[in-house]
């Protein structure tokens, strides 16, 4: 039984997602711990591992053969910047000049996608560690130069190997964790979906909305993660083979699941008032708290491979919400027609999901009649390479100004390196090229984390020194510190911090130093942090308010052709097509980045976000404006009843009032010219409909009614945020420029 157990919590160990990052890393520092100790070149070890570090930083999800292609690209890389600092490190003024061009090209490859972005952040960290290598050496001798870029090569070549032969053997893996995180991310989103349900008057639902619009961040953010590891280990030709399509009906069903569950078919206030003496509205919450539960369950047996058992409870809870629901239509109550027709839309919804949720538990089901054809965007062809990047090259582009703003970062710190005679030096490069965002938020909170975690890595490693003076001891500290950078570097970054400060002080120690590197560290720390800093303040800041307009235009236009696409769908039938699921992923993640842009303005000066709170009330209206269109599309279906001039008009309306709206606030122009109450009188007429009409004709008025009712605040909110200045300091000489 003991036995039973404990194979169970090694299973459960290894299906951890980061079980499998975590034993690769290990295996390769500890092979390369182990050839040096055997070898008795302990010396060699800081730039092994220095060399495979870089490799780790520059590996991303991919199949077998784009894992080859970018190790041999990485290593086409790692190579050129390890020649070109030994090469130029004895000259200053071209060895600055070189830094500068390398580091703001290798920035813009990120336009290319994830796999570049990776890769450039890796040589930029790469060629800075070949330039600690030879400051500690002291020496410009050409053979201990060449020696120690050959030992960042081999460290970096070994990890790359060890990754490519990883994938190989567990190809799928990586897919498998993707699915997970995103059930689990759904069921958090469900169950703040529920919170809106509670029957309490007075209650927070402003403050519900933005927690709800925070999740639904992460959810879209999780949707993308899966679909790439999908698309690279199955393409994107839409023909899953047998084990695939298992992958592909979960991914889609996460899908629909977070379609129906973004879905809001009346204001909640009203139905709270309405319903607030039935228990209707307490069994909905209690449902969609239930398959919340059951989505996280669900991401648990994908996590460890075993069959998911749903169970009775949401089958129970299902039953009693009808049996409640009918008892409400049973009462006939005339004047809760229209409120008992959307919560009958919102059971139907979670029926769906209730269903779906059962069929997953049935190994059986089948992905043949979906089309599971996937949109890449990323460009496979050099000129499509080219035409990216050359889109970059303007001040308008983020990369452009982020890629400038790192260049002229690592001069300032090779200059101050430089004047004040500093001892590692070079460490102030590295926390600036680490700790230099893309936005003043990101940069300041990197900045913060860096700093205590540097502060907890040197006490502990003085701490470690002291207690365990031997070689064997600090050397397997080292191994541990650099396990922890890696498990910990994505979500806790300042532990991983005080992992990677312990492991290079414990390497270096190997050289007789690692004491006085001490207080050099923290003081380059120090240094390097506040270039950065500064870097994020005057350097053509991206300010999050000064682009807010813009964002918040590509919400309504992405909300724009969403309800094209769907109201499309009402005329001439229901398909899950590749165009729809554009529309709609647009949709969502222009609310995601809406969402991340207003964290992100939290982080950044008072003068500078001041139509912060405007920019919340926005959110919060953009993500009532998804629910109806989401609900629209939950539900689409061909019309019963034929052409609908209403619909028809009233759908028109919406389209061009969104896309007008959006260009207006995209370019900072005055509002379009609108007239209120031909819109509340198109509202209305949808509302009067005749009790004898189609169900699915009475959802596409409601809906479509609900979504003119909302256009006043829409703009509303979008007038207060263009009319609220982003900040009022002059602007720097490069920001004039």
């Amino acid at each position: 039984m003991a036995t039973t157990s404990f194979e169970s919590r090694l299973s459960r160990l290894w299906a951890h997602e980061k079980a499998s990052y975590g034993l690769r890393v290990f295996i390769a520092l500890s092979v390369a711990l182990g050839v040096c100790w055997h070898r008795q070149e302990l010396t060699a070890v800081p730039a092994l591992f220095l060399g495979i570090i870089a490799s780790a930083i520059a590996e991303t999800d991919d199949n077998w053969l784009g894992r080859i292609k970018s190790v041999l690209l990485s290593l086409l890389c790692f190579a050129a910047a390890a020649a070109a600092v030994t090469l130029l490190f004895p000259y200053p003024l071209p060895f600055v000049i070189g830094m500068a061009l390398a580091t703001f090209s290798l920035t813009l490859l990120g336009a290319l996608g994830e796999r570049y972005v990776s890769i450039a952040q890796a040589t930029v960290a790469l060629s800075i560690y070949a330039m600690i290598g030879m400051d500690q050496h002291g020496s410009h001798d050409p053979r201990i130069a060449w020696h120690g870029a050959a030992l960042l090569m081999i460290g970096a070549g070994w990890y790359g190997v060890l990754s490519i032969l990883w994938t190989i053997l567990f190809a799928n893996r990586p897919v498998r964790e993707r699915l997970s995180r995103l059930f689990f991310e759904l069921g958090l989103y469900l169950r703040r979906k529920a919170d809106l349900f509670e029957p309490v008057r007075q209650s927070d639902l402003h403050a519900r909305r933005l927690a709800l619009a925070e999740q639904n961040a992460k959810v879209v953010g999780a949707l993308n993660a899966a679909k790439t590891a999908i698309m690279s280990r199955f393409g994107r030709s839409g023909r899953p083979g047998v084990q695939s399509g298992l992958y592909f009906r979960l991914y889609y069903m996460a899908q629909e699941f977070h379609e129906r569950a973004s879905s809001s078919h009346y204001p909640y206030e009203a139905l709270t008032d309405a319903f607030f003496h039935s228990d209707v509205l307490y069994r909905c919450q209690r449902l969609l708290a239930l398959q919340g539960k059951a989505c996280a369950a669900l991401g648990e047996a994908i996590r460890l491979r075993q069959l998911f058992d749903y169970g009775d409870n949401s089958r129970l809870a299902t039953d009693d919400l009808r049996q409640s629901l009918d008892y409400l239509h049973a009462r006939a109550d005339p004047a809760l027609a229209r409120l008992l027709g959307a919560l009958e839309l919102l059971v139907t919804n979670l029926q769906s999901i209730e269903r779906r949720l059962s069929e997953a538990a049935q190994s059986d089901s089948t992905s043949d009649n979906l089309d599971t054809r996937l949109r890449d965007s990323s460009p496979h062809t050099l000129r499509e390479m080219a035409a990216r990047l050359g889109q970059q090259l303007t001040p308008g582009s983020v990369l452009f100004r982020h890629g400038l703003r790192m260049a002229i970062a690592l001069v300032v710190g090779y200059a101050v390196m430089q004047s004040i005679h500093a001892d590692n030096g070079y460490w102030i490069l590295l926390t600036t090229a680490f700790v230099c965002r893309p936005n003043y938020g990101a940069t300041r909170l990197r900045l913060v984390q860096r700093i205590a975690g540097t502060l907890i890595g040197l006490v502990a490693t003085w701490a470690l020194m002291q207690l365990f003076p031997g070689t064997e001891v600090q050397l397997l500290l080292a191994l541990v510190a650099a396990l922890v950078f890696f498990i910990t570097r994505t979500d806790r970054y300042m532990l991983a911090t005080a992992g990677i400060t312990v492991m290079a002080l414990f390497c270096f120690n190997l050289l007789g130093n690692g004491f006085v590197l001490i207080w050099p560290r923290l003081i380059d720390t120090v240094i390097g942090c506040a270039i950065a800093a500064a870097a994020s303040f005057l350097i053509l800041p991206d300010w999050q308010g000064r682009r807010l307009n813009q964002v918040m235009a590509t919400v309504l236009a992405s909300c724009a052709r969403y309800l094209a696409q769907v109201l499309e769908q009402y005329a001439s039938g229901m398909r899950d097509d590749l165009p729809y699921r554009i529309a709609r992923r647009d949709m969502h993640n222009a609310d995601a980045a809406l969402s991340v842009a207003l964290s992100n303005m939290l982080r950044e000066p008072g003068r500078y976000r001041r139509n912060l709170d405007a920019g919340f009330r926005f959110l919060a209206l953009s993500n009532t404006l998804l629910g109806y269109l989401s609900a629209l599309g939950a539900h689409r279906a061909a019309l019963e009843g034929g052409h609908d001039a209403s619909i028809a008009r009233a759908g028109e309306y919406l389209q061009r009032a969104l896309g007008a709206l959006a260009t207006a606030l995209g370019q900072r122009r005055p509002l379009p010219l609108h007239d209120e109450s031909e819109e509340l009188a198109m509202a209305e007429a949808l509302e009067q409909h005749a009790v004898q009409l189609p169900p699915k004709q009475r959802l596409v008025r409601d809906q479509l009614a609900l979504t003119l009712r909302l256009l006043p605040k829409l703009r509303a909110a979008a007038l207060a945020v263009t009319e609220a200045p982003a900040d009022n300091a002059a602007p720097t000489a490069l920001q004039r420029a």
